[in-house]
This record gives C-alpha cells, structure tokens and sequence, in this order.
C-alpha cells in the first residue's frame, strides 16, 4: 500500500540512459551562498592614485631640461668624481670598523659592575654626542692651536719622542680621527642596547654550566644581541656615508669636494649636485641589500622559516601568478554538461 509522501514525492531512481541533472560549479552543495572575494575599492584607488602621482614627477624629472642630463652623464664617471668616490669608500668603511672597535669596549665598561669604568664610558658618549659632528671636525682640525707637539715619554717627566702636530694631522686624518670619536659614541650605545635585549636567562644558564664571563658574552650573548644591533648598525653605516660628506668643509677630496670643484670651474651646480646624489643613491642600494642578508643571517633561530630574499619572493609570486593562469584555463576548458547549452 502506497503512502502519500509516496505519491507526492518524485521518482528520485536514475532513468536509464538520461544523464543527471547538472549541479552547481565546483560540485558544492546546492542551498549553500557563493563565496565572493572582498573587492578592496579603497585600496585600488589609492594605489592608482599614487602611481599617477609618481608617473607626473617622473615625467617632470625627465623632461626638465634645466636638470643638464647630459652633464649628468658625462661628468658621472670622470676620474675625478671617480677618486672623490673611492675615498668617500674609504671614509665609510674605516671610520665605521674604528667606530665599533672602540665602541664595544665602551659598551662593555658601561655595563662593568666597576663604577669607575662606567662612569668613564658614559661620560665619553655624553661629550660626544652632545657635541655637534662639524664642531668636532673643527676642533681636530685646530688641535695644533692647543698642542703644538705630542710626545711619548714618562708620565709627568721628559718625553723620549716628540712631533709637531702640525705635520702630523693632515685634513685626512684629522676627519678619520673626528668621525671615529663621533662614531663609536654611537656604536656604543647600540651594542650595549643589543647586549641588553638578550634574556638575562641565558647569562644564567651560562653561568650554570660554569662558563666564564667573557666566553659567554663572546659566545652567547653577542650573537643572540645581533639581531638587534644589525638593523641599526646599518642605518649607521648608511649615515656615516652621507655624514663623510662634512669632511669638506676640511678640503678634503672626497665626493662631495670633488664635484664642488668641478661645478666652482664650470659653473653647472645642478647636473654636477646630481652627479653626487647618484653615486650616493648607488651605494647605499648596495649597502642596504647587503644589511638585507646580513639580517637574514643572524634571523637564523628566530622563527621557523627564514625570510625570503627578493629573487625568492619574485618566484613565488611568479608561481602564484602561473597557479592562477592554470586556473583560468582550467575553468575555460570544463565540458559542458547537461543544461548548459
């Protein structure tokens, strides 16, 4: 006997050779709302905005002819911008490995448990870094005024060899001298700021195992404290570039002196202040993709999975990219079924 959902309820059995009907893309269940990705209208419109923008200075840039860009390129590889920019080099890398070869033992006496070796390390960086750099340069530089000869000798007694200051402190050695003071002020600040955000757990710990003190902060604390003292390490490398640009006030030929002579004899100040702002735009690229990877160095341990370096984000976008295009192919290329002609 026949109930009446029986005779209300349709025959559900396939029928032979009659294909099912067609359900919904991606076989989701029927009933269920699509899912539609956020449109981020906002975010677009700002985007197309800012390119616009960059797309007009760019443009005025270009198109400018008081820029001499021809100047430009012309003067960018003489010999003398050239030995103006090796010294500047030169400048930067000394004057910054000096700075942290003196810095570290400052920050080391400022965390002494020795008050007397702390109290010296502060005072240094207090002088040095409420003196303005360019009164610093000045004052090397007139140091002879001071004391014309420098000796070595018994303290308070005769001196065995004596030097005219004079002689001895050239502009450039006079700027290598007042950047290197100026410097490891700095440098000493951050190495202590990097020391202290290690976990004074791992001193212990050390401690515990029986280390020395200087074995654990060579080996323990000092590579953990990297991370920290990395990223403005190389801010301070980058600004001791720019910074060696003072040193001209001293006549010395670095690149910034090097084109103020060219420009002083041709009178052409703007292509040739470009020549400079290129070089230094140049080296700092590199400079800042070689603190890129030394950061991703001392990342190691940090997190899970390092971070990727540019050519490694440029490939996985890449396969995104292919991922998608796959997609799209794949969706154009889905037999038609049932009903859908």
């Amino acid at each position: 006997m026949a109930t009446s959902s029986d005779l209300t309820a349709p025959d559900a059995r396939p029928v032979p050779g009659e294909q099912p009907p067609a359900g919904p893309p991606g076989g989701a269940p029927t009933g269920l709302p699509q899912i539609v990705p956020r449109r981020h209208l906002g975010r677009r419109l700002a985007a197309a905005a800012a390119l616009l923008l960059l797309a007009m200075v760019v443009n005025s840039v270009v198109r400018n002819d008081a820029f001499q860009w021809g100047v430009v390129g012309r003067y960018l590889t003489t010999s003398a911008v050239l030995d103006g920019l090796w010294l500047t080099l030169w400048l930067t890398v000394t004057v910054t490995a000096l700075g942290f070869l003196l810095g570290i033992p400052l920050a080391v006496m400022r965390l002494s448990a020795n008050p007397v070796l702390r109290t010296l390390s502060y005072g240094y960086v207090w002088i040095f870094r409420s003196t303005p750099l360019l009164v610093q340069l000045l004052f090397w530089f007139n140091i002879g005024a001071l004391y014309p000869t420098l000796g070595v000798g018994v303290p308070f007694g005769p001196q065995f060899v004596t030097v005219t200051t004079v002689n001895l402190l050239g502009p450039t050695l006079t700027a290598v001298i007042g950047l290197t003071l100026h410097e490891s002020a700095y440098a000493a600040e951050v190495v202590r700021g990097g020391i202290l955000s290690v976990d004074g757990g791992q001193t212990e710990a050390a401690q515990a195992l029986g280390l020395g003190r200087w074995r654990t902060l060579r080996r323990i604390v000092v590579p953990q404290a990297m991370r920290a003292i990395v990223p403005t390490a190389g801010n301070m490398l980058i600004g001791t570039l720019k910074g060696t640009s003072i040193v001209s006030v001293l006549a010395v030929h670095d690149l910034l002196f090097s084109v103020q002579l060219v420009y002083n004899r041709t009178y052409q100040v703007i292509p040739l202040l470009l020549v400079a702002t290129l070089w230094y735009i140049a080296v700092t690229t590199v400079l800042s993709a070689g603190q890129y990877y030394v950061e991703r160095y001392y990342a190691r341990g940090s997190a899970r999975t390092l971070p990727p370096t540019p050519l490694g984000r440029l490939r996985i976008r890449l396969a995104a990219l292919r991922a998608r295009l796959g997609r799209a192919a794949a969706s154009d290329a889905r037999p038609l079924l049932g009903g859908d002609r």
